[in-house]
């Protein structure tokens, strides 16, 4: 895969309260013209699948057309990444693959209603984001739902799979929340990972027995286990990101793992797993990484 992840713009009809895009980053985006030329160009580098992004997407009015424009020159995997919120009114979605979308990832933040509209803080929206995943679910699009992991969901998330199974979801990507730019002083936010372990472990299993493949991102394979096959890293595909203030591979992001600790040394992960992110360092130190010897091979869930 060679994937162009695409950041629009960073304002949103939302303000998570764990949402890394601060407020002066809001006024930020690219232009129409500027987004048409970076497509060109990745098309030129043989980037052959895009990711729309945010912010929200969905609140610009020229996304039908950059959607359009990207399946005109090429892109064979047009992908928009959102909070769903536009895409409960009548005939959004339709409009959308009518342009050319083939994937879309929504973001269901954590699957209660009370929880989610508290993290999202803004009132009524839950219901909009159900009818939203529930019209992803029936069009012939794939579909998958995002879910943060922190210090106020983490203990819901094996609910969280049951819900989104019966929902009839068959994918859901698991993100572990972020200390950086807008939310870089909420460390109250950031839990300590062998804390929450538990609760995801049984969330990939509640995954493999109700049919739903779950990911893991940014959570290191040592601290998954005999789990460690759900781990997933998009970093280590060919993904450049263009964005309104920097284009720079993906491997790259500060939202990346970077840092390999001294646990690190002879894991049979050493290869493939991306490190530890530095902002989660900072918090909580090295003591939870360790080399997992090369005699213990990865199983399925």
């Amino acid at each position: 895969m060679a994937l162009l992840d695409v950041i629009l713009g960073y304002d949103c009809n939302l303000a998570c309260d764990y949402c890394t895009i601060s407020t002066p980053m809001r006024a930020r985006a690219l232009s129409t013209p500027a987004v048409v030329q970076a497509l060109r160009e990745g098309r030129a580098l043989g980037f052959d699948t895009v990711s729309f992004t945010g912010g929200e997407p969905t609140i610009r009015g020229d996304l039908l057309g950059l959607v359009s424009a990207a399946r005109a020159l090429g892109f064979r995997d047009v992908k928009v990444q959102t909070n769903g919120l536009m895409l409960a009114h009548e005939g959004n979605l339709d409009r959308l693959i009518a342009a050319g979308l083939t994937r879309l990832h929504l973001s269901i933040h954590t699957h209660e209603r009370e929880a989610y509209e508290r993290l999202v803080q803004r009132e009524g929206t839950w219901d909009l984001m159900r009818r939203a995943l529930a019209l992803a679910v029936a069009r012939p699009i794939t579909f998958v739902a995002d879910a943060i992991i922190k210090h106020d969901t983490w203990a819901r998330l094996p609910d969280a799979i049951d819900w989104l199974a019966d929902a009839g979801v068959r994918e859901v990507h698991l993100w572990y929340v972020s200390l950086t730019d807008g939310n870089r002083d909420n460390v109250t936010s950031l839990p300590r990972m062998t804390g929450v372990m538990p609760a995801v472990h049984e969330a990939l299993r509640r995954g493999k027995t109700r049919g739903v493949e779950v990911r893991s991102l940014h959570v290191p394979r040592c601290l998954l286990g005999p789990l460690a096959s759900h781990a997933w890293d998009p970093g280590a595909d060919r993904v450049r990101v263009v964005s309104p203030d920097a284009t720079f591979d993906l491997k790259d992001s500060r939202l990346a793992g970077h840092v390999h600790v001294a646990g690190c040394e002879g894991c049979t992960f050493r290869a493939v797993c991306p490190g530890v992110r530095p902002d989660y360092l900072a918090q909580f130190g090295e003591g939870e990484f360790h080399a997992v010897p090369c005699v213990d091979r990865p199983q399925s869930a």
